[in-house]
């Protein structure tokens, strides 16, 4: 079975799994799932009430899945991603609200649409996070991410060495209207190319 396919069988059964990204090492599962979210927090010790991300491996389904975004923003996806990149942006429907949690009511969802060839089949989209302990360092590599998860996830997929430096998050949530935008964390892509791509699609 490949890579892909066993991913695509751990979450579709309400699994929890170990994935490369194009970054670090994650734990993805479903979204829509309120007990695998429930796991997925607790290996991670992280708090209940702490927004997560969701991740397409296709950049076409998550526009699809997101047809209210607006032109500009959709641009900006377009511009960013595939990448090391999770991205802020308005969810005026409140989609995926186990990812999106307390603090994102009325206000954003953070998305990821990482550039990872052998996941790229993969048709879902899934809640995920850093595949470690919450606060902890990040998992460049399978043997670190925390022992306890390892054991304790349904899947764990080992893809050798990653790049190691975690995402750049960018706050598009004003961008539709205003063109500001915020890097809140630099990470995997400079803020100076996250610049230079806003810039050009930010135009009026």
């Amino acid at each position: 079975m490949s890579d892909a396919a066993a991913f695509v069988a751990c979450i579709e059964r309400g699994g929890v799994a170990v994935f490369p990204a194009d970054t670090v090492y994650g734990l993805a599962c479903d979204p829509q799932n309120a007990d695998a979210v429930r796991r997925l927090y607790e290996l991670k010790g992280r708090p209940a009430d702490k927004p997560a991300a969701v991740m397409w491996f296709d950049q076409a389904r998550a526009l699809e899945a997101l047809p209210e975004l607006g032109p500009r923003t959709r641009a900006a996806v377009e511009a960013l991603t595939p990448g090391g990149v999770t991205l802020l942006v308005p969810n005026p429907r409140r989609r995926f609200p186990l990812a999106a949690g307390p603090a994102g009511e009325g206000g954003g969802l953070g998305m990821r649409i990482p550039l990872v060839p052998q996941l790229q089949t993969v048709p879902l989209v899934v809640l995920q996070s850093s595949a470690n302990h919450a606060g902890g360092p990040d998992a460049r590599d399978v043997s670190e991410v925390p022992e306890d998860i390892r054991a304790r996830a349904d899947l764990v997929l080992d893809a050798g060495p990653l790049p190691g430096t975690s995402s750049t998050v960018i706050n598009l949530q004003r961008f539709e209207d205003t063109g500001e935008w915020s890097v809140v964390r630099e990470g995997a892509l400079p803020a100076t190319e996250v610049a230079r791509a806003l810039g050009i699609v930010g135009r009026p």
